[in-house]
């Protein structure tokens, strides 16, 4: 009963978020709705929440197979003459968070590696362990990168949805529509994506969802006929994903970064401004439609990015195989640069 209780008040509160901001019409109301709720509740008060974290990577499983069946053979062909122009962008747009960050530096007492590394639109987790080997502060890199974490998932949203509202509602009739297929012989394919994505998931940043949607895509461009993911199975995916984020940000932690905390917020808006711009040409440069463009370019996350793809009538595919070659190049090229950067400048 120790772990029941606690565990029954959290779904309570993720359930009454969703609710909240479905009848507000607010966007993502089963994902941002339970994340806020729960955030609040565990911030505001001295209670014990569980959210055990194999219903997160549930979630992130069913969201990964759900991505992945928008792929196409057209949708793969399609993505190329984006990657030249989008990579660009995205080094561009990097270079612009670094130069942001050092500058603000210059006038808070927080150091240049720290700075850096709060603010780049790169994965919280790998940005605090890459920080540690500069000996920067860890705990101001976590606070500002969950800070920016917000900003984006409470700003990008908001602004595409109530910009390109007229076109609301298509896909997600169409995931109501097609539910009734799942159950058949051929959901048996999903057991493939779902294992391996379990027994694989710590190969890749976030492999718990990028393997079972790769699979997913790779089987859906095949012949293999795979069944739609249930709209009801769909949206608990998205509120098991948003509690447990919910669970996971602090408001103490917030808070302990004090005036800082409203410098890096302003660093994230104005990051998320200058996306939107190069998000414009890209559209501008390519055959690639607005929305569609400036969620490939928003600066994370991935899944609030595509499930808003998948809300304005965007192409969720081009902006999941944009979304992640981001990651890929923040992950692989971001920290290794960095860290060789600072090294050469403190070392002279």
């Amino acid at each position: 009963m120790k772990e029941v209780k606690p565990f029954i008040e959290t779904l309570a509160f993720s359930i009454l978020g969703g609710v909240i901001f479905f009848i507000l019409n607010l966007p993502l109301p089963w994902m941002l709705g339970p994340l806020t709720s729960v955030m609040l509740w565990n911030g505001l008060t001295n209670r014990r929440l569980l959210w055990p974290s194999y219903l997160k990577n549930a979630g992130l499983i069913v969201l990964g197979m759900s991505f992945g069946l928008y792929f196409t053979m057209a949708t793969i062909q399609a993505i190329g003459p984006y990657l030249i122009p989008y990579v660009i962008l995205t080094f561009l747009l990097i270079i612009i968070s670094i130069i942001n960050s050092l500058f603000v530096s210059k006038f808070i007492r927080v150091d240049e590696i720290t700075s850096v590394f709060g603010s780049i639109p790169g994965g919280l987790t790998e940005m605090v362990i890459a920080s540690e080997s500069l000996q920067a502060n860890a705990a101001y890199v976590m606070v500002f990168q969950t800070i920016r974490l917000i900003v984006v998932l409470f700003t990008v949203p908001f602004i595409i949805l109530y910009v390109f509202s007229s076109e609301n509602g298509q896909t997600m009739e169409l995931l109501v529509e097609t539910s009734a297929t799942f159950f058949s012989f051929n959901v048996l394919w999903l057991v493939i994506p779902i294992v391996l994505g379990v027994r694989f998931q710590n190969l890749l940043p976030a492999g718990i969802m990028i393997i079972p949607l790769a699979i997913t895509a790779g089987l859906n461009i095949g012949p293999v006929t795979i069944p739609s993911i249930p709209n009801s199975l769909f949206l608990a995916a998205q509120l098991c994903v948003g509690t447990s984020l919910g669970k996971s940000i602090s408001l103490k932690d917030v808070k302990f970064a004090g005036k800082f905390g409203l410098i890096y917020a302003g660093l994230a808006f104005l990051l998320i401004f200058i996306s939107f711009g190069f998000g414009y040409i890209l559209y501008s440069l390519t055959s690639m439609d607005l929305p569609t463009a400036l969620l490939s370019t928003a600066p994370g996350g991935l899944v609030e990015m595509v499930l808003t793809a998948s809300i304005v009538n965007a192409d969720p595919a081009v902006v999941t195989s944009l979304q992640l070659t981001r990651i890929i190049l923040i992950i692989v090229f971001v920290p290794v640069s960095l860290k060789w950067y600072f090294n050469r400048i403190y070392k002279t």
